[in-house]
């Protein structure tokens, strides 16, 4: 696989370089609300552009229909971008149109250019990879003969689309420094694993991690951890499944039996499955609802658990206290809320303080970090694609990783 390093050492000073990046931010309005992955693309782009390349940005933000729509633009991006690099970023307002051209071709060396949204053109999602690869052409096109192809996006790696695989293949193409490095964490969590090795999950649906925890359960390997922490929404399907009942919070009925064989496998293969043991609960999905704390095995009716208990917290962090390794995907509670972000917050706290080579994959466990105001150096690493860190850890084969390896 060539890598940043290797286009640098070839000279990019007034070549045109295609850089994938993942800027997909959480908006309040036109307002980003987290800019971890605008600024987790930096030192790619500040390395091309202080050689001389003239760098031109594909991007995607939220999932519009495969046209253009206002509230997906990516011209919130392009601003807070130019303020980072300390240097305008100029938008084109198409992708690969008469905007794109005319902003791809004013380029000075040393500058960026973003295009707009790459899935307002339906092509890029396409399941048919003619069309993927029309769109390829045209974008490859834009860069010339003597561009380059650099995948710094790793948010986006596990996804087969017309900007991630198809021009990949068309360009001499390279890893980001971004992409890079999450690579080279994830084969440590699969290849090099100092022990006890803890796995952390959370969120709100089991369906979500159903592939990660198939893997480290029913296919037993030297990547199987030593326990499995589960919390969040999901948690409740497991108590449910262990015979408990659980109100009326989130419940996945149809994971049930999927569950119970969890359990079993986990007893099968001696690996350490720890549940909440309360919960904070409410009769209402609000911010400011009353509260009240619960056996996690004896949920009332009427009520939801919202986030894990001060019980649960004290057991979590001990249970991670020893740990030598630790993956952590998905939040404890709704951590939106200030009144339920307790049981996220414990479990951060607790790989602050621990020695252990810590990953956060990703999603909304890393908004939290950043939200709650965590220091994100009291993490080994935080991975700016949780999708594509969950299907790393599935053991699939990633798309945008592997049409990069010659």
């Amino acid at each position: 696989m060539k890598t940043l390093a290797d286009l640098l050492a070839e000279g990019v000073a007034g070549r045109r370089v295609l850089v994938r990046a993942d800027l997909n931010v959480p908006l309040d309005g036109s307002k980003i609300t987290d800019d971890g992955r605008v600024r987790a693309s930096l030192p790619t782009l500040t390395a091309l552009t202080e050689a001389g390349a003239r760098v031109v940005v594909l991007a995607h933000l939220g999932r519009p229909k495969g046209s253009p729509d206002p509230k997906f633009s990516l011209a919130p991006v392009a601003a807070r971008l130019g303020e980072l690099l300390g240097a305008e970023v100029a938008l084109a307002t198409d992708l690969t149109g008469d905007s794109a051209k005319s902003t791809v071709d004013g380029l000075a060396d040393g500058r960026v250019a973003l295009l707009e949204n790459v899935r307002f053109d339906a092509r890029e999602t396409s399941k048919d990879s003619a069309e993927r690869g029309a769109l390829a052409d045209e974008l490859a096109a834009l860069v010339g003969p003597d561009g380059a192809y650099v995948s710094d996006g790793f948010g986006v790696v596990h996804r087969k689309q017309a900007s991630v695989y198809e021009v990949a293949k068309r360009l001499p193409h390279y890893a980001g420094g971004l992409v890079l490095s999450e690579i080279e964490v994830l084969r440590k969590l699969t290849t090099d694993i100092e022990r006890p090795y803890v796995v952390v999950l959370g969120g709100a649906k089991v369906s979500d991690k159903l592939g990660v925890i198939a893997n480290l359960l029913t296919h037993p390997g030297t990547d199987d951890p030593d326990r499995l922490i589960i919390g969040g929404g999901m948690a409740y399907t497991f108590l449910k499944a262990q015979g408990h009942e659980v109100g009326k919070s989130l419940l996945q009925e149809d994971q049930l039996d999927q569950v119970r064989g969890f359990l079993a496998e986990a007893d099968k293969h001696g690996v350490e499955l720890v549940l909440p043991v309360d919960v904070l609960t409410t009769t209402e999905f609000a911010a400011d609802a009353e509260i009240e704390t619960v056996a996690a095995d004896a949920i009332p009716a009427e009520r939801q658990g919202l986030d894990i208990g001060p019980a649960s917290r004290e057991l979590f962090a001990a249970k991670l206290a020893d740990a030598r390794t630790v993956f952590w995907n998905g939040p404890m509670g709704v951590f939106e809320f200030e009144a339920f972000s307790g049981g996220t917050r414990a479990v951060a706290e607790a790989l602050v303080k621990s020695d252990a080579f810590s990953v956060v994959g990703g999603g909304d466990s890393a908004a939290a970090v950043r939200q709650l105001g965590l220091p994100e150096d009291g993490f080994s690493h935080i991975s700016t694609g949780g999708g594509a860190s969950l299907e790393y850890l599935e053991g699939k084969e990633l798309p945008g990783v592997s049409v990069l390896e010659d």
